[in-house]
């Protein structure tokens, strides 16, 4: 991945990221448990998300081996769900919050988008003021959409499966939990056999919805 690339792809992937983990803090803020605030994690400010592995190591290692794209992760939001109202209800709704702020940024990104393409052709904008704003729009839509639906994956520890846990009854529930240990070796498998590529086939649709082909 080129210079004039990543001075692009790295702010839109930590906005993504720190919205996502913004949106689940506040999120269980308002549901009763303030442990996220208490620890400073209601913010967009993206150093307060960062996770040294996951938005450091591993997108630096995609760079290193020209992967082409960017795969990372933020420190997770501190969530005590015995503080929450209606504990398998709110903490459904917690998991929920991020990938929803991400579908919602997607679709303002692609709004900006499609009035930036209206704005570039009616004043006739230069080349060297379209081109990088444009560019960082479509990887915003991108990004968003990408971290939206990945982490809607029902496989601990991702957001998915905090939303099928509070749509399991009890008895399942109980079960489905005993995979946690293990959800991450089931994320990377599933990544590695490319039965993911359900995922990427969506938002790469998505994004050519949202843009029109731009």
């Amino acid at each position: 991945m080129a210079i004039s690339q990543l001075v692009i792809w790295i702010p839109a992937f930590l906005l993504a990221i720190a919205f996502h983990e913004c949106c689940h803090a506040w999120m269980a803020d308002r549901l009763g448990d303030p442990t996220a605030r208490s620890q400073g994690r209601v913010t967009l400010n993206p150093i307060a998300h960062l996770d040294p592995i996951g938005t450091v190591v591993m997108p630096l290692l995609m760079i290193v081996t020209g992967a082409g794209f960017l795969i990372g992760w933020a420190k997770p939001v501190p969530v005590n769900p015995y503080n929450l109202r209606h504990l398998k209800r709110d903490y459904m709704l917690v998991s929920l919050a991020g990938p929803a702020s991400n579908i919602a940024s997607s679709v303002i990104f692609a709004i900006i988008f499609h009035i930036a393409v209206f704005a570039s052709k009616t004043i006739h904008l230069p080349g060297a003021i379209w081109e990088p704003v444009g560019h960082f729009l479509i990887v915003a839509v991108h990004l968003n959409l990408i971290l939206a639906f990945f982490n809607l994956i029902p496989v601990p520890p991702l957001d998915g499966s905090g939303i099928l846990q509070g749509l399991l009854p009890d008895r399942y529930e109980e079960i489905f939990s005993r995979i946690r240990p293990f959800g991450i070796f089931i994320v990377f498998g599933l990544l590695m056999i490319g039965a993911l590529d359900v995922v990427w086939f969506m938002v790469a649709n998505l994004s050519v919805l949202l843009l029109g082909g731009g």
